[in-house]
């Protein structure tokens, strides 16, 4: 099951030797890492994200999940994180695209107090045990939640609400008068230009969705194969 995971640790290095841990389990084939990042709440409480020498396993993933959630824990994306992280500065920040629900985010706020440390990781484990004895033997708190479907019901409501709208003004202008028909043109010129936003980000999302679903395919395919690759060696 893909899951988002937080720990929460009172020292950086605990933060750092948990990021470690995980690389562990991943390389013994317990758990799948698709990224992870350690971040820092600061004192104003936005979050920082904390380098390190090993690059994201799929960057790209971070932008649209991982970074979500750094962003809902830290406000925004890009005051979290900085192009050097390696992370899409400026992304949309919304539960939709963390796929996790705002109790979550609320309960790791409470945990996550200024000068505190937190390890969150996108990952796929069957079983949650190997990962709850790693993190609590270090001292953290631990926080799971699975990722929920992504869904577009809200926003194709919102889309249709405003047709509903339009055809209500251009009925009403074709009826107006003279001096009413300028400022119901007005209005039907803003809305259908809202109407064409709406669809536009309904689309840069779902793309967006779409590549962040391939990308998993391909990591866990070049992931199987290079495992694959490795036991004959592990057999020697």
């Amino acid at each position: 099951m893909d899951r988002m995971l937080v720990v929460v640790f009172d020292a950086e290095s605990k933060a750092f030797e948990g990021k470690k841990a995980l690389h562990e389990l991943d390389r013994e084939d317990v758990i799948v890492v698709y990224d992870q990042a350690v971040i820092a709440r600061n004192a104003d409480g936005s979050a920082t994200v904390r380098q390190s020498d090993d690059p994201t396993p799929v960057g790209t993933l971070t932008g649209t999940t991982l970074g979500a959630l750094i962003g809902l824990l830290g406000g925004s994306v890009g005051a979290a994180l900085g192009a050097a992280a390696g992370l899409a500065v400026g992304a949309t920040v919304d539960v939709d695209r963390a796929r996790i629900c705002e109790d979550f985010v609320e309960d790791v706020k409470q945990k996550l107090t200024p000068e505190k440390f937190a390890l969150v990781a996108e990952i796929q484990e069957d079983t949650t045990t190997p990962v709850d004895e790693r993190m609590e033997a270090m001292g953290g708190t631990i926080f799971r939640r699975a990722l929920s479907e992504v869904k577009h019901t809200v926003h194709d409501e919102n889309v249709a609400a405003m047709k509903a709208d339009l055809a209500q003004m251009k009925a009403e202008h074709a009826q107006a008068h003279a001096s009413r028909k300028a400022k119901l043109q007005e209005k039907t010129n803003q809305l259908d230009s809202k109407i064409q936003a709406q669809l536009e980000k309904s689309k840069q999302r779902r793309q967006a969705e779409e590549a962040q679903a391939q990308a998993k395919v391909e990591f866990l395919k070049a992931r199987a194969a290079a495992m694959k690759a490795k036991a004959p060696q592990r057999h020697a």
